[in-house]
């Protein structure tokens, strides 16, 4: 996970979820994909080519939203950042090659300028009920800063974007800096009240938080819906975009046929992606698993699973085959 070869972690996996769920925690997620839009036409122009409100963000302001094909399947998870004189575009780490191509393909006399910042940045996601309040306490104008607004600021004349996103189902902010500056800004943030945190710590929560990484739950054969992240990141008033009408004929049916789904498993060992979900008792599949991690705190698995829609209700009882056992498994909601 690290790129940044400047972290460490506290070695403690339950201190680490502890701290990222009660107090403060912080993870170095290293270099992820980051585009900077500018011109005129900036907004407008991804706006065609994503599923959420790209058009009226002001500055300040942000959206997650899906890249999809004409078929209405996902080539990637986005999230956007509008800032007064610019559009910044982030995603997973090694999505900048595939969203700089697909964005420019279309580009025909648009103002519109994209500019590959991935290796000039490293991030971090600061995560926990008192995140805010530690940031601010490191003299960060962060207290009041509402979920899906974002800022640029200073630590110790470190430069640095601060972005509220709550990805892990409590207050969290991702944290954007100059790769020369990031040992510095880890050191302070970790020296401050943020306790350092690896990637099984994360991959637990973000599973436990039904937020899935592309290429892992997602990949470009899924419709955007079969994401369960609809909500927070489909809009059905923004009008014509690349995708829009199956995804809009889908919303007209009322479901898609599969789902990503939390899976809350009895203690055993961690299930392999591709695992086979199951009805108890039966051999009809009911999904496959996508990314499991172990939960120190409920010492069990957890996993990201896609779900056929007859299983898709909170407290379905299921069975995930593990090797040569199968483990009971209960949906859950996401918090």
């Amino acid at each position: 996970m690290t790129t940044s070869n400047n972290s460490s972690t506290s070695g403690d996996p339950l201190a680490e979820f502890t701290a990222a769920t009660t107090t403060a925690a912080v993870f170095d997620l290293g270099q992820r994909t980051q585009l900077e839009l500018t011109g005129a036409d900036r907004q407008k122009y991804i706006h065609n080519f994503c599923t959420n409100e790209i058009r009226n963000l002001r500055p300040g302001q942000s959206c997650e939203a899906f890249v999809t094909t004409i078929q209405g399947k996902i080539k990637a998870q986005i999230f956007v950042f509008a800032e007064e004189n610019a559009l910044w575009v982030d995603a997973l780490p090694g999505y900048e090659d595939l969203l700089f191509a697909h964005f420019d393909k279309y580009l025909i006399t648009e103002d519109v300028q994209f500019h590959r910042r991935s290796s000039e940045y490293v991030e971090f996601y600061a995560s926990g009920p008192e995140v805010l309040s530690r940031l601010a306490g490191l003299g960060l104008p962060v207290a009041d800063l509402g979920v899906a607004s974002h800022l640029r600021t200073s630590v110790e004349s470190h430069s640095l974007a601060v972005r509220r996103v709550d990805w892990l189902g409590v207050p969290g902010c991702l944290i954007q800096v100059p790769a020369a500056e990031a040992a510095g800004v880890w050191n302070s943030l970790t020296t401050g009240g943020l306790l350092p945190a690896g990637r099984a710590t994360y991959d637990a929560l973000r599973i436990s938080a039904g937020l899935p990484d592309h290429g892992v739950d997602l990949t470009e054969d899924n419709l955007a819906q079969e994401a369960a992240r609809t909500n927070l990141a489909i809009s059905f008033t923004k009008g014509c975009y690349l995708g829009q009408e199956p995804i809009a004929r889908i919303d007209s049916m009322g479901h898609v046929n599969q789902e990503l789904r939390c899976l809350r498993l009895q203690p055993g060992p961690v299930p392999e992606p591709g695992a086979k979900v199951l009805m108890p008792g039966e051999v009809r599949e009911a999904g496959v698993v996508t990314s499991a991690a172990w939960d120190p705190a409920a010492q069990a698995p957890v996993a990201l699973a896609m779900i056929k829609r007859n299983y898709l209700s909170p407290g379905t009882k299921l069975n995930v085959v593990c090797g040569d056992q199968e483990l009971g498994a209960t949906v859950f909601a996401r918090t």
